[in-house]
């Protein structure tokens, strides 16, 4: 039996096609609104380390720590990142800019059971580390079965 307490929003960042179409549409249709594609949000992974250890890893290269803020609020993770201004260098004509530091905002409901150990900022990569922590009383229990013992002996002779 497994249990699980922590929900995280699921993310389209599978290695699939369907993925690839959606960001390809998703993109396409952000063009036309002029609205923040949905699929600009950083990718991230979540591992189970162990049976109470858990770590989110965001991909957000070019960010630094002074450009981000992880905040947990009534249960709720919030992780901005508000990058500075990253034209700092003037050219007179792009050729090619593949390369966009968009701010971005994303938010994880957390159990109120999760605790985040800590934070750390290496090589483009957020990882944040988690505790979950389940009180005893909140843990399945095993309910044996008892047979009572008073069952009569029959004698053979």
């Amino acid at each position: 039996m497994s249990y699980r307490s922590l929900s995280f929003i699921p993310n389209f960042n599978d290695h699939n096609v369907f993925s690839n179409r959606f960001n390809q549409i998703d993109k396409m249709f952000s063009t036309l609104t002029g609205e923040k594609p949905i699929s600009d949000t950083p990718t991230y992974n979540l591992c189970q380390i162990n049976e109470i250890e858990y770590q989110l890893t965001l991909s957000i290269p070019g960010y630094q720590e002074k450009e981000l803020d992880i905040s947990v609020h009534n249960n709720q993770l919030s992780i901005q990142g508000k990058k500075e201004n990253s034209d700092t260098q003037e050219y007179n004509k792009w050729l090619h800019k593949g390369i966009v530091f968009n701010n971005f905002s994303l938010n994880f409901n957390l159990d109120h059971k999760i605790k985040v150990k800590k934070a750390e900022l290496s090589l483009g990569l957020l990882k944040l580390d988690f505790e979950c922590n389940i009180p005893e009383e909140e843990k399945p229990k095993k309910i044996s079965i008892n047979v009572p013992n008073d069952t009569k002996k029959i004698d053979k002779k």
